[in-house]
C-alpha cells in the first residue's frame, strides 16, 4: 500500500515556452517542459519515460495533453491524461475529459468534463480451468 506512492513532478524543467509566444501544431517532447505562452495543437510526452508540464497562469492549450506529470494554473481546452499525477492550481481551468491517477484540487479551479480514474493493469494471467468431465 506505501510503495505504491506516485511520483511528484520532477523539479528539471527542460523546455520553456515563453510568455507571448504561440506555437501552432503538436508538441512531442521528453523531460520537463513549461508553457507560459500558448499552443494551438497537442501537447504530448514520449511513452515509456517520466515526463512533467507545467502550465502557468498565463498559458492556454488548446489540444489534447497526454503526460505523467501535470501541473495546471492555466487554460486547457481538450481531453487530459495525467497517468502518474495531476496537481489543478487555484487559476486552473480544464474543459474536457481529464483521465488521472492520483489528482489535487486547490480551492479555485474548474473542471468541465468528466473526471475518470486510472486504475493499473496487472500483468497477471489467471488461467480458468473447466471443472466436469470432457467429451
Amino acid at each position: 500500500m506505501f510503495g505504491n506512492r506516485p511520483t511528484k513532478p520532477q523539479n528539471r524543467i527542460d523546455s520553456l515556452i515563453g510568455t507571448g509566444t504561440k506555437i501552432v501544431g503538436d508538441i512531442h517532447f521528453s523531460g520537463g517542459l513549461r508553457i507560459d505562452g500558448e499552443v494551438d495543437g497537442n501537447v504530448i510526452a514520449t511513452q515509456g519515460k517520466t515526463s512533467t508540464l507545467v502550465l502557468s497562469e498565463h498559458a492556454r492549450v488548446d489540444g489534447e495533453i497526454g503526460v505523467t506529470h501535470l501541473v495546471v494554473n492555466g487554460v486547457v481546452t481538450g481531453p487530459v491524461r495525467a497517468s502518474e499525477y495531476l496537481e489543478l492550481q487555484s487559476k486552473a481551468k480544464l474543459i474536457g475529459d481529464v483521465h488521472y491517477k492520483t489528482m489535487e484540487i486547490q480551492l479555485g479551479a474548474i473542471v468541465e468534463g468528466k473526471l475518470i480514474h486510472l486504475t493499473e493493469i496487472s500483468d497477471k494471467v489467471v488461467t480458468l480451468k473447466l471443472s466436469g468431465a470432457e467429451s
